[in-house]
């Protein structure tokens, strides 16, 4: 054989070889594929047989009927549970009304039943200069309006700007003639001044000042009045707070005069006193420097019977603070 042949027959040997090798090893390949991705087998305990899961959902319905019916009677006794909220509520609105009715009864003294609405006067001594001034002028013989003495240099009005106040029937206008009436039997005073419950002041220009005492004055503060309401939350502890504070003076004899029907729910009869009694303190002789007086209108009383906790808590409020404060409290009784 020549070399050419057998060099030809070699690469082919060769090459025949490689490709069987391949061969082989892609079938060893697939066998060990084939082998390692066997099938497991099933295991019967695991299969939930077609009876079982029938029973499971008729549970499951019986379950969903019974929670329905709980929650029905769930809503029912809620329901009841609310209405029976609604009569307690009911009944302590009527025992705090009785309670407060009792407790305004048994602060009325024996005099005072005899007579609604009439004072003990208060007494205070006239200054030197306050006597001069008197004695120039015309005054009822116990320089008094409505038993509270007209003793003092400066005073103040406090008046409830409230609806309550502004538009029942009859009543504003009856404000209106208590502080006429105040005026004019105060001769001449040094200074006035006209706040509401809120402390706001009825005039911007003398704000935080005394306004002057002329008749051209007093005619301005009636007629001002007569349409003055600026926002009020029907609590006088506001205005007799700012007006202690911010006009008290140790020489000088000051009356304040609130005028109001109602202190309502939320606010502190004694946190308002205790205020009262820090800041308008006593001189050597225990008096009261700043003296407080008091005037209810009885507008709550036309409305229905729920709304006069409120009159109950103005009243214990004003006589506790007129008491402290050397001044009296008047409860009217009608507009007349």
């Amino acid at each position: 054989m020549s070399k050419k042949n057998r060099r030809q027959t070699d690469s082919f040997t060769v090459s025949f070889l490689d490709v069987a090798s391949c061969g082989f090893g892609a079938m060893i390949i697939l066998l060990m594929i084939t082998k390692s991705s066997a099938p497991v087998p099933i295991d019967p305990s695991e299969v939930v047989p077609e009876a079982t899961v029938s029973e499971l959902q008729e549970e499951l319905f019986t379950i969903r009927g019974e929670t329905r019916i709980l929650n029905s009677e769930l809503n029912a006794k809620q329901e009841q549970l609310s209405a029976i909220d609604q009569l307690i509520a009911r009944l302590r609105r009527d025992l705090s009304d009785v309670e407060g009715r009792f407790n305004a009864s048994n602060q009325l003294s024996e005099e005072d039943t005899d007579e609604v609405g009439r004072l003990t006067i208060a007494r205070q001594t006239l200054t030197e200069e306050m006597q001069r001034l008197l004695a120039n002028n015309t005054t009822p013989e116990n320089n008094a309006i409505g038993g509270v003495p007209v003793d003092s240099e400066y005073i103040i009005f406090i008046i409830d700007t409230s609806g309550s106040m502004y538009n029942t029937p009859g009543n504003w206008d009856k404000m209106l003639e208590v502080i006429d009436n105040t005026l004019d039997v105060y001769p001449e005073v040094k200074g006035i001044q006209v706040m509401n419950d809120m402390g706001d002041f009825m005039f911007n220009s003398y704000r935080n000042q005394w306004i002057p005492d002329t008749p051209s004055r007093r005619n301005q503060i009636i007629s001002t009045l007569r349409t003055w309401q600026p926002y009020s939350n029907s609590s006088p502890v506001e205005g007799v707070t700012k007006a202690v504070d911010t006009f008290y003076s140790p020489d000088k004899k000051i009356s304040i005069y609130v005028l109001g029907d109602d202190f309502q729910p939320g606010g502190s009869i004694q946190n308002v006193l205790r205020t009262i009694d820090r800041i308008n303190v006593e001189d050597a002789n225990g008096n009261r420097l700043v003296r407080i007086h008091g005037i209810g209108f009885p507008t709550i009383f036309t409305g229905p019977p729920r709304f006069r906790q409120s009159v109950y808590r103005y009243t214990n409020l004003m006589r506790e603070l007129t008491q402290r404060n050397g001044g009296t409290f008047v409860g009217l009784n009608g507009f007349q």
